[in-house]
């Protein structure tokens, strides 16, 4: 039996973004700056050492860039058999099954809508400082939020290669200015030696190491996007597998050095008194002391444009998931519409920016506190929900490549993926056990429950919209996850379902 699509219904996998746009280096650049180095580096670093009071951070990065590098072998090998911009949705879809995998995207959608509006409210406590030092004026935080979200608004839905230019012009710089800082702290040693006790098991591995680990995977969130791009990517394949390694690589040892610079610099007993102490300026206040104040001023700057490049790399990884789920028609339709000028998910890209602005609104209006409840609370609440879709599509590899081995070797089909799940699976345990600890909120605190509930919530709801889809609209249901590229896909049943002039299995 054939079942055809409603009349006047065009393919749902038919609508493609602009193709062979990036090369490598201009993934890298997008994984990279969703990463945020500098504000990793002198927020995320620092809050470690002052919350948890151990000294095995530079460790706990190695261990998780090890860690998430063995899922990575999984995750670009899928890659060579599913090309979808919605790359968590599409994998678990494809792996775990189509209902299982809407739930996934409901998860991806607030996780990543959550990382990306959270640093609206970071980009004003950054940039306050400088225009007051610079020009004297000290606008409120929502001004300074709403020229970011221009900026971000604008170029989503330009050219995807244009923002990869800007990405990596402000990548670099930052970059360039970590390491030069990193090189001032290794070269004046507290006591006058270089100190590797901050690299021994012993100062990991203790009361709190789940928060440690926690925090450490929360630094990496933005590695998976490469994925993401694979559409609009030259030889998808080699650039996707090649961006993914290089960025996992290049994150854990950028991390690791300079965590590890900070305890030379300060010495391995003082170091978490100083990060109480000093709090995200530590790294500046070494760097003053080391290099000079016009270094240190320029890494102010690049703080602000750290936060603001992930900005825009947030923005077009989540424009472009609506865009996977519009486009398959799981949600409104008008989301699977590109420009045709420069090939971006422009509807999505929109919307993504309503959201953007209408959140800017309410925290102006209501008067919260944009550091704390706005960029702390939703970026780790976000990092929470990448985690949790990390695991999810760790399972779902395996079980993929348990139905079509593909020829793959078996260490990338099996041994690698399975050995990333459990690994995952326990880390998901300590950062949910840690949760509050991450929030920086006291055990019972509301979010600490609400954050992982509405999760489970969100997969819940999404599974159950899958299985709804089924029933009633199952032209749209078979091509769940399949993505632009698609032409067939397993049915239950073995028949065909046709879908204006493709033939799509069920």
């Amino acid at each position: 039996m054939s079942l055809s699509a409603p009349p006047g219904r065009t393919s749902p996998v038919t609508a493609t973004l602009a193709a062979d746009r990036l090369g490598v280096p201009a993934v890298v650049f997008f994984v990279m700056s969703a990463a945020t180095p500098l504000t990793v580096v002198a927020g995320v670093i620092t809050t470690g050492y002052a919350t948890t009071g151990l000294t095995g951070i530079p460790l706990a990065f190695l261990i998780v860039g090890l860690v998430l590098g063995l899922f990575s072998v999984g995750y670009v090998t899928m890659a060579r058999h599913v090309a979808n911009a919605g790359a968590f949705y599409s994998y678990v879809a494809q792996g775990l099954g189509r209902p299982i995998g809407v739930g996934a995207a409901w998860v991806a959608l607030l996780a990543y809508n959550a990382l990306q509006v959270g640093l609206y409210g970071a980009i004003g406590a950054a940039t306050q400082p400088l225009l007051d030092q610079w020009f004297g004026i000290t606008p409120p935080w929502w001004v300074i939020a709403l020229a970011a979200w221009a900026i971000t608004a604008a170029l989503g839905v330009r050219r995807i290669d244009l923002n990869g230019h800007v990405l990596a012009v402000l990548l670099l710089a930052e970059v360039a200015i970590i390491m030069i800082y990193n090189i001032g702290s290794l070269a004046h040693p507290a006591d006058g030696q270089l100190s590797m006790e901050t690299l021994s098991l012993g100062s990991l591995f203790a009361p709190g190491v789940g928060a440690i680990l926690a925090l450490a995977v929360l630094g990496f969130i933005g590695f998976e996007a490469a994925v993401v791009f694979s559409e609009e990517s030259r030889d998808p394949h080699r650039t996707v597998r090649t961006a993914t390694y290089l960025s996992v690589a290049a994150i854990a040892v950028l991390y690791a050095l300079s965590a590890w610079a900070m305890t030379v610099a300060t010495g391995p007993d003082r170091i978490v008194d100083v990060a109480r102490a000093e709090g995200t300026e530590l790294i500046f206040h070494q760097a003053r002391a080391h290099v000079g104040p016009t270094l240190v001023d320029i890494g102010h700057a690049l703080f602000a444009t750290s936060i603001a490049a992930a900005m825009i790399s947030f923005h077009n990884t989540t424009a472009r998931y609506m865009f996977a789920l519009g486009r398959e028609r799981v949600l409104p339709t008008a989301l699977g519409r590109v420009s045709r000028r420069s090939g971006a998910p422009r509807t999505a890209s929109l919307w993504q920016s309503a959201i953007g602005i209408t959140v800017i609104a309410i925290y102006a209006i209501t008067g919260a506190d944009p550091l704390i409840h706005l960029f702390f609370w939703a970026g780790t609440s976000g990092g929470l929900g990448v985690l949790l879709l990390i695991t999810a599509t760790s399972i779902a590899v395996v079980a993929f490549f348990a139905r079509h081995p593909h020829d793959e070797p078996v260490c990338r089909r099996l041994i690698a993926p399975t050995a990333a799940t459990l690994t995952l699976t326990a880390v998901v345990v300590l950062a949910i056990g840690n949760f509050p600890i991450l929030l920086g909120v006291p055990d019972g605190h509301i979010l600490a429950w609400a954050v992982p509930t509405g999760y489970l919530t969100a997969a819940v709801l999404g599974t159950a919209w899958g299985l709804v889809l089924q029933r009633t609209r199952p032209y749209v249901y078979a091509t769940i996850g399949l993505g632009a590229r698609a032409a067939t896909a397993p049915t239950t049943t073995g028949r065909h379902l046709a879908l204006s002039g493709q033939e799509v299995t069920r």
